[in-house]
Formats: structure tokens, C-alpha cells, sequence
């Protein structure tokens, strides 16, 4: 089922001056410089959470060259609106979801729902070279299941040639 941990995303409203931030003053490595996602990979993946058009900014920072890092993230087209009934926000400043490697995310999905685990999308999305469904714990923490195309790279360095 789960093989480990992806990432943690901090929503910021300035992924450029945050990844500055975090290099200059934290001193972490900018492992995947800020870049901008839209299109039909992003609605399927993350359609159902940020209304559309599902536009993402992102970097990554880190320590070392693997799944263990943080994922920069700004939404510049998403108005930070009240949720929904029952409903995550993540496009509010802060931690707003972590990521977790599985070998199949299909089959992963199927064996949580049997345990109850609610989901967030009706199902899985191939973005970036991963592909991915998205959660909640029972306290309404984001969980982002990934499934990696290339078992030898981080995650986010899967859509790399």
C-alpha cells in the first residue's frame, strides 16, 4: 500500500519570493524552480478541489535529492473562499496537504474506501508522471496519494526526461 512520504505543500501567495525566502534564509535547496501548471492534467487532478481554471505555481525545496522535501505552492487564479459544507480549502496560506508514495494508487484508493477513508476527487488523475487521488484523514488533514511513473526518481522529478 503506502511506501512513504512525498511531501508537504505550504501554500504561499508568492511561490517566487517564498522559494527566495526558504533558499536565502533557511538555506534549503531549490531542487525544482518555481513553474507554472494549467491545462487538462491539472483539472483532472485537482478539478474537484480549486475551481476552475485550475491554474498551480509550484516549486520544491529541500534538503537532498529525495521524496522528502517541501512543494511551494500558489493558486493565482483561486479566490480563498469560505469551504463548502464538509469541504477542504487548499488554497489558504499554510500546510495544506501531504503527500504519500503508493506502488498503485488504484488499488491503494480501493483498499482505503473499503476502510472508510473519504475522498476528495471521483477518482485518479495522471499529471506530471504521477498518478494521484486525493483524501482526508478524520480530522480533515489533505492526504495527496502519489504513484510514481519511475520508481528510481523522486516524485517530483518524474515528469524530468
Amino acid at each position: 500500500m503506502l511506501t512513504g512520504f512525498a511531501h508537504a505543500a505550504v501554500c504561499v501567495p508568492d511561490v517566487e519570493e517564498a522559494t527566495r525566502w526558504y533558499r536565502d534564509v533557511l538555506g534549503l535547496s531549490v531542487l525544482s524552480p518555481p513553474y507554472e501548471m494549467s491545462g487538462d492534467a491539472i483539472e483532472e487532478d485537482m478539478g474537484e478541489l480549486v475551481a476552475s481554471p485550475v491554474v498551480v505555481k509550484a516549486a520544491i525545496v529541500g534538503l537532498g535529492q529525495d521524496d522528502h522535501v517541501l512543494e511551494l505552492i500558489e493558486y493565482p487564479r483561486a479566490e480563498v473562499a469560505e469551504p463548502a459544507a464538509g469541504r477542504p480549502v487548499i488554497t489558504r496560506p499554510g500546510i495544506t496537504h501531504v503527500g504519500l508514495v503508493c506502488d498503485d494508487v488504484i488499488a491503494t484508493r480501493r483498499e482505503l474506501e473499503g476502510r472508510g477513508v473519504t475522498f476528495l476527487v471521483g477518482g485518479v488523475a495522471e499529471v506530471a508522471g504521477l498518478r494521484t487521488t486525493w483524501c482526508t484523514d478524520p480530522w480533515g488533514t489533505v492526504l495527496i496519494l502519489v504513484e510514481k511513473e519511475h520508481g528510481d526518481r523522486p516524485y517530483w522529478r518524474q515528469y524530468a526526461g
